[in-house]
């Protein structure tokens, strides 16, 4: 009988997923760590709480290819790329990353369409979701990054840029409603 319920291309498809949540989560740590190094503790926190998100999303995947028979398979993960030389740059990464990452998805998820693979498209759908919601953050703090000066962020708006991303909400809803994690 056969118990593995993903086709071989899927079970890749969404391994090497899991590797670029993987990814993304070291990305948000680089990022969390230059903050640090440029005293900028909301920004800091922001990225740590992302980071751990990107985790929670490699975990979910990875669950569920288990729950399908299938084999997960950790790989190793590029180096995050060289770190911004200021706000502007940090978040236009983040939004680059972002991007990346749903690409990926949108992938996948044409990839289970053409197989008929409906448990797998329906299962994708919170990860759509979710990044829909991370591109609409990432541009929304980028616009912000730019109201605050953008390349020419003066200390002061440095400091009310920091403060008001410290004060952002950090909470993940969509991820956290689908195979909680126990």
């Amino acid at each position: 009988m056969k118990t593995e319920r993903l086709s071989k291309s899927l079970s890749k498809a969404l391994n090497d997923q899991v590797t670029m949540e993987a990814h993304s989560a070291q990305i948000y740590l680089m990022l969390a760590c230059w903050a640090d190094d440029n005293l900028l503790d909301g920004v800091k926190n922001f990225m740590m709480k992302h980071s751990q998100e990107e985790r929670v999303h490699m975990a979910k995947i990875m669950e569920y290819i288990q729950e399908r028979g299938g084999k997960v398979t950790i790989e190793a993960i590029a180096k995050p790329g060289p770190e911004p030389k200021n706000v502007l740059e940090c978040f236009e990464m983040v939004l680059q990353q972002e991007i990346a990452n749903t690409e990926a998805i949108y992938k996948i998820v044409n990839m289970s369409m053409q197989e008929g693979d409906w448990a797998t498209w329906n299962f994708l759908q919170w990860l759509v979701n979710e990044q829909r919601e991370e591109e609409k953050l990432a541009l929304d703090l980028l616009d912000k990054v730019k109201l605050a000066g953008g390349h020419n962020m003066t200390d002061t708006g440095r400091f009310e840029f920091n403060k008001l991303i410290g004060n952002t909400p950090q909470e993940f809803p969509v991820a956290d409603d689908v195979n909680p994690l126990e």
